[in-house]
């Protein structure tokens, strides 16, 4: 009987799973990933990146996911794709797996709870508002690790077993520290909203997820070049968010609010709670955020992007509207089922290739390169000395058909800092600063340059490789080219 229980959750949960999976796409590599990958690689490999780790060697002092990643890799003797491959399917599933949990113990009926993981697998890509942040990314992030763990840990609250909490909340800390204390801020709430006298309780709570985090570099002051760096990141500021992207901060909250009321109303008590505690949750963080960004003396936290508590709660609010649907649409109507799953998914999934639209949908570890960007990549990691540094349009990742996939995490090699991705970097460590500006500064004009910039950028830096488009400049001493780029030596 048990079994047949057992098997009843695990087998339509990986079916979820594989469906998110494949809605949501896969894309090793690409923005985020160029900091992490990077480092697991550095980590399995210590003679790559001679030049130029600091720019993700710096900021992973936060993490332990690097190298708990290469200590996996090393351990089971799998590929560092397969890996990260396993990993990211695993994520999703125990993400998945935890919301069913959730659901569980909110919903009475069994079409609830299953709409609400279906809604969760739909939207892993949703983006959350104006912070940059999806629910899960296209690529293993130390963030879905934790939100898994964080996830796990709610329903053990909800569950009445709170200390069971605590070792999954513990190594979500380790995976993303700042996820990791927001998951903790709110499993907080969560846990004053079940207990008797609410409101009292919770006037009472005095902690947050954004208290402090022991890295010296945290506190470096700012600098002209960093203050630069940042304004590059509009989402890390609330006046720069768009009308919509604001409204997508305050909705969720009022909906939260109106939502304990009318559970309150009917009855629902564990509902009420847990709208409660999102709630209390939302809007405490919400004032940390705001002193946060609008005091000017704690400038230097912006970086930390205090906004992304919004994260923990659209997930919440997919599962609660996920369930709701269940509950008073859906029902037991096989072709409203359907129709849901094909709009839900088919939205999601035409929004990704859109996103994505010359890189294959699924980048699999047995797949070949699927854009030119992505051929150059390979070859010069198969080809090029692993100590080769290289010059690159220093905003490559944003060029038609790049898609945003890191050359660092890809192919593995060392080159000047980007325009890009090593922005957000540098906000977060400001003595990158200076470098970061005097490579960007001698890399300006890209599109223009000649033999004689390249000369001039390899005696200033010594890099001695450069990426450039399909013509190379004369002079140049090219060893492959596709139709779009060349990998050339600098002589």
């Amino acid at each position: 009987m048990k079994r047949n229980k057992f098997l009843a959750i695990l087998l339509p949960t990986l079916a979820f799973t594989v469906f998110g999976f494949l809605v949501t796409g896969y894309h090793p590599g690409i923005e985020d990933d160029g900091v992490y990958l990077s480092a697991v690689k550095a980590d399995i490999h210590p003679t790559l990146f001679s030049h130029d780790s600091d720019f993700f060697r710096v900021q992973l002092q936060a993490t332990q996911f690097d190298e708990w990643m290469a200590k996996f890799v090393d351990t089971t003797h799998i590929s560092v794709a397969w890996a990260e491959l396993l990993w990211q399917f695993l994520s999703l599933f125990v993400i998945l797996a935890a919301c069913r949990s959730i659901a569980a113990q909110i919903f009475v009926e069994k079409r609830a709870q299953w709409a609400a993981v279906a809604m969760v697998s739909a939207m892993f890509t949703l983006p959350v508002a104006g912070t940059a942040l999806y629910i899960v990314d296209q690529h293993l992030h130390p963030r879905a690790i934790s939100t898994a763990l964080i996830l796990v840990a709610v329903s053990r609250i909800l569950a009445g077993r709170r200390w069971n909490a605590l070792p999954l909340l513990a190594v979500a800390m380790l995976m993303h520290p700042i996820m990791g204390l927001l998951g903790i801020s709110f499993c907080c709430f969560l846990k004053l909203a079940t207990l008797e006298k609410l409101p009292i309780r919770l006037r009472g709570l005095g902690t947050t997820g954004m208290s402090l985090m022991p890295l010296g570099w945290i506190f470096d002051a700012p600098t002209e070049d960093w203050r630069e760096a940042l304004s590059k990141r509009s989402y890390f500021l609330l006046n720069r968010w768009t009308w919509y992207e604001l409204l997508g901060a305050v909705a969720p909250l009022v909906i939260f609010l109106s939502l304990w009321r009318f559970a309150s109303r009917r009855g629902e008590t564990r509902l009420a709670q847990f709208s409660l505690a999102i709630f209390a949750y939302g809007v405490f963080q919400f004032i940390v955020a705001l002193l946060v960004i609008e005091v000017p003396a704690w400038i230097r936290l912006v970086p930390l992007q205090p906004m992304r508590f919004l994260h923990l709660i659209y997930i919440f609010l997919c599962l609660i509207g996920g369930g709701f649907l269940g509950r008073y649409v859906l029902q037991a109507s096989v072709w409203r089922w359907a129709a849901f799953l094909l709009a839900a998914n088919g939205g999601m999934l035409y929004a990704q290739q859109q996103l994505f639209p010359a890189t294959a949908h699924l980048e699999m570890p047995w797949t070949a390169p699927s854009n030119a960007w992505l051929q150059a990549f390979d070859w010069v990691r198969q080809n090029t000395p692993v100590d080769a540094y290289f010059a690159v349009d220093p905003y490559y990742m944003a060029a038609p058909g790049e898609d945003f996939h890191s050359f660092r995490a890809l192919a593995e090699r060392s080159m000047l800092a980007d325009a890009v991705k090593d922005t957000a970097v540098v906000t977060q460590v400001p003595r990158l600063a200076p470098v970061w500006h005097e490579q960007q500064l001698a890399m300006a004009g890209w599109s223009h340059f000649q033999l004689a910039d390249f000369e001039r950028l390899k005696t200033q830096f010594g890099v001695g490789w450069a990426l450039v488009s399909y013509r190379a400049p004369a002079g140049l001493a090219c060893a492959w080219h596709n139709g779009t780029l060349a990998v050339c030596k600098i002589p």
